[in-house]
């Protein structure tokens, strides 16, 4: 058992925190911005709450986070009330935000200075994964750290994988965030052409996914796709935010991306639909309109 501080109950730190105490039997302290939510966990999971990130990260062994952005990582890392102010020497962060490799390049140098490890984390597998505890994990920084927060990591993995130096995680997951985006453009064009085309879709699918063709977003969002719903899963507005971290890290490192930059502008056109909050899926909405 661990004393372990989870900074961000979202719909991914909600349920991974809870993975934290109840299946890893952690000693769990919470922080969320809004405090009703961090309340309300305790109610249900025990441990404890904190009032700031500083706070929930004094004497802990590992402090995870799960925020939205850079700048909101930064507003829970850095500063007198950050998380990094609170951590003693020897203490393990560990950032499973969907951030830019710069900025976990820029917290692994800050929290070396201090004298504490940052292993960039970030996570693939959706609100299910979170919520069943079999997320995959895409990590950056040094072995040994890594190796001592995998073991409180496995409380919601079901892979964990250390890709190399800090930032790693983060490239990783761009790479993760450029196929998904390509399957579910290529998914949704699919089921647009077989309805056009007169097929039954649920005879075509069960055909073809047991070929080549098939994916985990055939498996699990053709059904939803093609009865056009979409209030549930992983947010367009969150998409986009990942695939502008795609881009720009594209520019940097000269890589030539034309199909993502293509899709992100679809995604845009879904936003303009009153998809903001749809499931990703919702790009063959865009194409039935």
């Amino acid at each position: 058992m661990a004393k372990v501080a989870f900074l961000g109950l979202g719909v991914m730190g909600y349920p991974m925190a809870g993975h934290l105490k109840n299946k890893g039997g952690h000693d769990v302290t919470v922080y969320n911005r809004t405090g009703a939510k961090a309340e309300k966990w305790v109610t249900q999971h025990g441990g404890k709450s904190a009032p700031t990130p500083k706070d929930a990260a004094t004497g802990q062994d590992f402090v995870m986070a799960c925020v939205g952005n850079d700048n909101d990582l930064r507003e829970v890392t850095l500063g007198a009330n950050g998380a990094f102010a609170g951590m003693k020497k020897g203490t393990v962060f560990v950032d499973h935000t969907t951030a830019s490799a710069e900025i976990a390049r820029e917290l692994h140098a800050a929290a070396t200075k201090a004298g504490f490890a940052f292993i960039d984390a970030p996570v693939s597998g959706g609100q299910a994964g979170a919520e069943n505890g079999v997320l995959t994990v895409m990590c950056g920084g040094e072995a040994e750290p890594f190796g001592r927060a995998e073991k409180v990591i496995a409380s919601y993995a079901r892979a964990c994988n250390l890709l190399g130096t800090p930032g790693a995680g983060q490239l990783a997951k761009m790479v993760n965030q450029i196929c998904i985006a390509g399957l579910v453009q290529g998914l949704a064009e699919g089921i647009h052409f077989a309805k056009q085309a007169g097929l039954d879709v649920e005879k075509l699918i069960a055909t073809i996914s047991k070929g080549a063709a098939q994916s985990w977003q055939m498996e699990n969002r053709y059904k939803t796709m093609n009865a056009g719903k979409f209030d549930f899963g992983f947010a367009v507005d969150w998409m986009r935010k990942d695939l502008g971290i795609c881009l720009s890290e594209a520019r940097r490192n000269g890589a030539n991306l034309p199909i993502t930059a293509l899709i992100d502008q679809f995604y845009s056109e879904v936003q303009k639909m009153g998809g903001k909050r749809w499931d990703t899926s919702s790009l063959i909405a865009r194409l039935e309109r």
